[in-house]
């Protein structure tokens, strides 16, 4: 799925392709919370880090999170005028980009179940909103974003 975004002020608009365009995983850890905001979490997607198209890219900035007292090598992108949360992009998987949900402007698809995770480190006032179906963990899941898309057979990938 060939995905649109853009920040709040419009001053950065970006195009990436997503095999795997459902915003499931909302992640509850202090970074995302306190970097994305919204709702306690932040919910970012996949794309082919080759695909990304920037427009208005001398408008963002990097933030690189401070984790256990050094610099994480993740690179959250962002815009420096409205400070809106665009993508994640980590050296350590080349070939990824991970765009917060929050930032695309084209429609996205209902996840049929969700993913909670790192609710060990979710703010005291955020009541998580898991369906039946859905799934919390206190870390990281075991099972990739691609693997999520696999086994419940939306993975646009496997339907060319």
């Amino acid at each position: 799925m060939f995905l649109h975004g853009s920040c709040h002020c419009g001053a950065v608009r970006f195009n990436v392709e997503s095999p795997h365009p459902y915003p499931y995983q909302r992640c509850y850890c202090s970074i995302c919370r306190k970097t994305a905001g919204g709702g306690g979490y932040a919910i970012n997607l996949s794309g082919r880090a080759e695909t990304l198209q920037v427009e208005g890219a001398e408008h963002k900035r990097v933030y690189h999170a401070i984790i256990d007292g050094e610099p994480s090598s993740g690179e959250r992108h962002f815009c420096q005028h409205c400070a809106s949360a665009l993508w994640v992009f980590d050296p350590g998987w080349p070939e990824l980009v991970h765009p917060f949900a929050s930032a695309i402007d084209s429609e996205l698809p209902i996840p049929p179940e969700r993913v909670h995770l790192l609710l060990a480190s979710k703010a005291n006032w955020v009541e998580v909103t898991a369906r039946e179906n859905d799934k919390c963990f206190d870390d990281y899941p075991e099972e990739s974003i691609a693997e999520w898309h696999r086994r419940l057979g939306l993975d646009e990938s496997e339907k060319r």
